[in-house]
Formats: C-alpha cells, sequence, structure tokens
C-alpha cells in the first residue's frame, strides 16, 4: 500500500458535546489516527470526504478514540484498519466492549459516543508492535490500555501517542488518564521509555494537540503517575475525585473550562487506579 506522507498532519477538533479541544482526530496524508466516536462525525466526515482515508490507524479501541471506526469503514469501504491483536476481536465483535462500556456510562452511551459499528475481520490489519507500515513505525505501548500501540510518522517525526503520551490541553498540565480496565503503570512507565528513545520533535495526542517541548512533557507525566497512584492509595473515591478537580482547578486555571474533567472524568480515573492497586495487592500476596 502505497501512503501519502508528505504533508505536515491535519489536527480535526471533533467538538465533543460542543466544547472545543477535547478530542482531536489526526489526518496524517490518507492516514488517519484515532477517528474518534461516532457522535462526532459531523465534524470528520467534511474533512475525509475532501481526503478520503486508505487507512484508519488506531491506538488503541476505548470509544472516544475508535467508536467511528466502523461508520467510517462503511463510508469508505476500501479502508484498511491498524489495531493491536489484542484489539481485534473487539472491532471484529464490540458485544463485550459496549457492554463494558454501558457499565461505565450508563444511559449516556449514545450521547457521548454514537453507534459503535463491528468492522469485518478483512479490513482490519493486526499489529503487535514493531511493524514499520509506509511512512508510520509502530510500536507496543501499554499502560493505559493492554493493547495500546503509538506510532511514529517518520517524515515529521512526530509521535502519535493516543492516551499513554498524556492529556495536555494547553495552556494546562500534562495528566494521566487512568480509567478502567487494565491499566498498568509499569508497562506505563515502560512506555514512556520507549517513547523518549524515539527522540520525537513532537507529540501529537488525542487530548489535544501538537506539543513540541517533549522531554518536559513526559517527565511530568511520569511525575503525575507517582502522584495519582499515591492519591489513590490513600483516598477514597470521593477523596480522590475532590482532590483531582481542586488540581484541575488550580494548575488547568488558564485551559479552557471544563476541558480537563471531560477528558479524564475523576471518577474513571480512581476507578482505573483502584483496579489495578488492588490487582497489585493480590499479586504480592500471592508472593
Amino acid at each position: 500500500m502505497a501512503l501519502e506522507s508528505g504533508e505536515e498532519p491535519q489536527l480535526i477538533d471533533l467538538l465533543h458535546l460542543g466544547r472545543a479541544h477535547v478530542i482531536g482526530s489526526w489526518r496524517v496524508g490518507d492516514i488517519v489516527v484515532d477517528p474518534g466516536p461516532a457522535s462526532c462525525l459531523q465534524q470528520l466526515l467534511p474533512v475525509l470526504e475532501e481526503h478520503p482515508p486508505r487507512v484508519i490507524a488506531l491506538t488503541h479501541i476505548h470509544l472516544d478514540h475508535a467508536g467511528a471506526t466502523g461508520s467510517l469503514v462503511r463510508r469508505f469501504p476500501e479502508v484498511e484498519v491498524w489495531v493491536h491483536e489484542r484489539g481485534a476481536r473487539h472491532m471484529a465483535d464490540p458485544t463485550r466492549l459496549l457492554a463494558s462500556a454501558t457499565r461505565l456510562y450508563g444511559e449516556n452511551m449514545d450521547r457521548l459516543w454514537g453507534e459503535f459499528l463491528p468492522v469485518p475481520e478483512e479490513r482490519l490489519r493486526i499489529l503487535t508492535g514493531g511493524e514499520t507500515l509506509g511512512p508510520m513505525r509502530v510500536a507496543y505501548t501499554p499502560g493505559h490500555a493492554g493493547h495500546h500501540v503509538s506510532y511514529l510518522h517518520e517524515p515529521t517525526n512526530w509521535a502519535f501517542t493516543g492516551d499513554v503520551g498524556g492529556v495536555r490541553i494547553a495552556p494546562g498540565p500534562t495528566i494521566a488518564p487512568t480509567p478502567p480496565p487494565d491499566i498498568d503503570l509499569p508497562a506505563w512507565r515502560s512506555s514512556i521509555e520507549l517513547l523518549e528513545a524515539w527522540r520525537p520533535d513532537a507529540l501529537a495526542i488525542t487530548h489535544f494537540g501538537v506539543h513540541r517541548d517533549v522531554q518536559s512533557q513526559l517527565t511530568e507525566l511520569r511525575e503525575y503517575l507517582e502522584e495519582v497512584e499515591s492519591m489513590a492509595e490513600s483516598l477514597d473515591e470521593a477523596g480522590f475525585a475532590a482532590a483531582l478537580s481542586d488540581r484541575f482547578a488550580r494548575t488547568a486555571a488558564n485551559a479552557p473550562p471544563g476541558t480537563y474533567l471531560q477528558a479524564t472524568p475523576p471518577e474513571q480515573s480512581y476507578a482505573g487506579l483502584a483496579r489495578y492497586l488492588a490487582t497489585k495487592r493480590d499479586r504480592q500476596n500471592v508472593q
């Protein structure tokens, strides 16, 4: 497959729930990195109708990143979908994924994310990490999710890091989204080291935008992971949510109002960390 690579990547603000700078999708020539949820297709489709995609490159299958994929495959039936092997089966049959998400979001599922359509298996290209596909180098980068990959666009030396490179809504701080079900902090720290080893010129992230002070962002992300792990160990859900909301109010005061809370709801961040800590304790007890 010959893929266009000469253009600078284009960020498409999906205006999730009408708010800017919460979810962005990236067009890199004829590759779309993380199309976002189907509830935002009205923002994405005008761009893609003008520049039809040949590839949808998923960093991971969470609904805010991958939800529109099946809808786009119907619209562009020759498109190929790149996804890690641990997420591929859920793109082909999203039944379990949607059941899990419904437990988390309840009656807000459709309003938040819209329709999640399956992707025919023949349209899936299964990744393990280590591939080079056209202009993209692929790495397995778990931590936020066990099926997470990142892409290095070699012509620009930009790294497309989904959520493993953090959430940063300028001019706010870098934080880590830690929702359930498979947060793994040691794996996340290893993934940060991998991103550092790439020495990218920029981090292109979903929440939100492009950031060129790469080492500063990754250092801040590493420090944040240590802080919230300690918070989740010492606080209950209400205390954690209050502390995190207070932190956002102080450190993200100059960012667009509400963006951090919408991109990373504190209760979900606590739930993911609490599950990780419980698994960690169980392993220690077995040992």
